[in-house]
């Protein structure tokens, strides 16, 4: 069974540079790029309307973001090597809260992601290392988890904070147990580097993605490789799952996004808005029963989709 997906808006030269990574909120999404500043749309509104503009955020670009669960904390980390964390308001604008200082150098710190609650922030280093701080306590670093694995790529948090996953340059794949501090899984991988690592909804699955072109499913608690998503023809940079688990939507260099049914092992809609890199893709909240998504990357502008069926 396919799913048929329109595009409803497209944000051309939403920034000046490839846009690197986007974060959604129930009303907003934040772009970041290889310029200086944070773009926040609103996504309740038709046209998607510029909201704020949080100007020189990072003076050499932004590569990635992340929002808490509970959309009252984001984080960016820029070429430099700086961190910045904001605060959301009572107006539903950004402002930033505070800069984690660690002596990072510029490219020591890559992906991030936030607990839900937005006090921990966790991320990968060129050198392998998963460092975790306290957003609370000064910027202080509370935990560092050691792999075998070089450059981290990519980093997930599963849902209920048990679980933090990393993928890596050289293809290794690790779940580390956040309550004990060990490591609870090192995965075999078949995608090498890993660019993308995501927990489903209920954490019972890891899927994993990079330059091998495919996705592969993991069950969490055994470890098991459990399924193979073949279809790109090119490195996937992004992966993002639905609430309920039931899509996992990938976006690649060979500029396509695709929807892949869980339960069929099957991709169900593919679509193709540039032939540039997809650097990112993310669901949207849903309207009705009405599934959305957005994408962004090298083309610079941002595409908007939503589900042809439903009401």
């Amino acid at each position: 069974m396919s799913k048929q997906y329109l595009t409803t808006h497209t944000i051309d030269h939403a920034h000046p540079t490839d846009i690197f990574s986007l974060s959604t909120t129930a009303s907003q999404i934040l772009s970041s790029s290889g310029s200086s500043s944070i773009q926040v749309h609103s996504t309740n509104q038709p046209d998607f309307p510029l909201f704020q503009t949080l100007d020189n955020a990072h003076k050499l670009g932004c590569h990635h973001t992340a929002i808490s669960r509970n959309e009252q904390v984001a984080a960016s980390v820029g070429f430099g090597g700086e961190i910045k964390i904001w605060a959301a308001q009572d107006d539903g604008r950004w402002g930033e809260r505070t800069e984690i200082v660690d002596g990072n150098k510029a490219g020591e710190i890559w992906a991030i992601v936030l607990s839900e609650d937005g006090q921990y922030l966790a991320a990968t280093s060129f050198d392998g290392r998963i460092n975790v701080w306290d957003n609370l306590a000064n910027g202080a670093k509370i935990r560092e988890f050691e792999t075998k694995g070089s450059f981290g790529m990519s980093i997930d948090l599963s849902v209920d904070g048990r679980f933090t996953a990393s993928g890596h340059e050289n293809g290794g794949i690790y779940i580390f147990n956040n309550d004990t501090g060990r490591l609870f899984h090192s995965l075999p991988s078949l995608v090498r580097p890993v660019r993308a690592v995501a927990f489903s909804p209920r954490g019972t699955l890891l899927a994993a993605a990079g330059d091998s072109r495919m996705i592969a499913l993991y069950d969490v608690s055994s470890g098991d490789q459990v399924a193979t998503l073949t279809g790109h023809r090119g490195w996937i940079f992004s992966l993002d799952w639905s609430d309920t688990g039931e899509y996992l939507l990938s976006g690649a260099f060979d500029g396509k996004a695709k929807v892949w049914s869980i339960e069929q092992r099957t991709c169900v809609a593919t679509h193709t808005e540039t032939e540039k890199t997809l650097w990112s893709v993310k669901w949207l909240p849903k309207v009705g029963k009405n599934e959305g998504f957005a994408t962004a990357g090298a083309n610079r502008s941002i595409s908007f989709y939503r589900e042809a069926a439903g009401g």
